[in-house]
């Protein structure tokens, strides 16, 4: 398991306790992106291996997914929690031989009415695009992802370059299992307007703008 950090001392505890919950769980990286907080310290306290990487989330996953050394590579966000039984329904995906990878079902915790229905929308999403957002704990065998060249060093984007390069060797499905994320950046951003920054950037990539200025627009407040 692979989680990207930067300043998450609030939101990590609760993470790592359930991950550690889960029996199938044989490692845990946190790639760190120059946190100022106890970020680091948590995480080796939990008992975690602490890597550096580059800031980004492209480039930290990166560097965590070259330190891992378990069959299966979980990319976890540091806000999203698994379910005790994860594990073993991610062992059932690969039960398929073709299947080189996928996703989690994934709800929001204390959503806002609008953010209602996000099991359906990732069931769509995987069904029509073979795709899935980084907080649905994307998994993918190790073999595989040394095949397609790692996970993308770009700062943004990072799940969509990665499913393009999966879905061309295999095929990825969801877990029957449900993560649980947090609706903090909605509350922060307003969630129309999470959403359409979010619709935004999904556009952009889709028509190859780069990644670093889809990242730039983005983070414009």
């Amino acid at each position: 398991m692979v989680i990207p950090a930067l300043d998450e001392a609030a939101e990590l505890p609760a993470t790592l306790l359930r991950a550690r919950a889960v029996p199938e769980v044989a490692e845990i990286i946190l790639c760190d992106g120059g946190s100022r907080d106890a970020t680091r310290q948590i995480a080796e306290q939990a008992g975690a291996q602490v890597v550096t990487g580059a800031r980004g989330r492209g480039h930290q996953l990166r560097a965590g997914a070259s330190a891992a050394s378990s069959e299966v590579v979980l990319l976890l966000h540091a806000d999203t929690w698994l379910a005790p039984g994860a594990g073993r329904a991610i062992a059932g995906a690969f039960a398929d031989p073709q299947v080189v990878g996928g996703a989690c079902f994934k709800a929001f915790r204390d959503p806002h009415w609008l953010m209602r229905g996000s099991r359906a929308r990732c069931a769509w999403r995987m069904r029509a695009f073979q795709f899935a957002y980084g907080d649905q704990a994307i998994f993918v065998r190790r073999e595989v992802l040394e095949r397609v060249g790692g996970i993308p060093a770009v700062p943004l984007m990072e799940e969509h370059e990665l499913c393009r390069a999966l879905r061309c060797v295999g095929k990825l499905v969801l877990a029957d299992t449900v993560v649980t994320t947090s609706a903090r950046r909605f509350r922060d951003r307003g969630v129309l307007r999470t959403y359409w920054r979010m619709a935004m950037a999904d556009l952009r990539w889709n028509l190859g703008v780069s990644p670093e200025a889809i990242r730039r627009a983005y983070e414009r407040r």
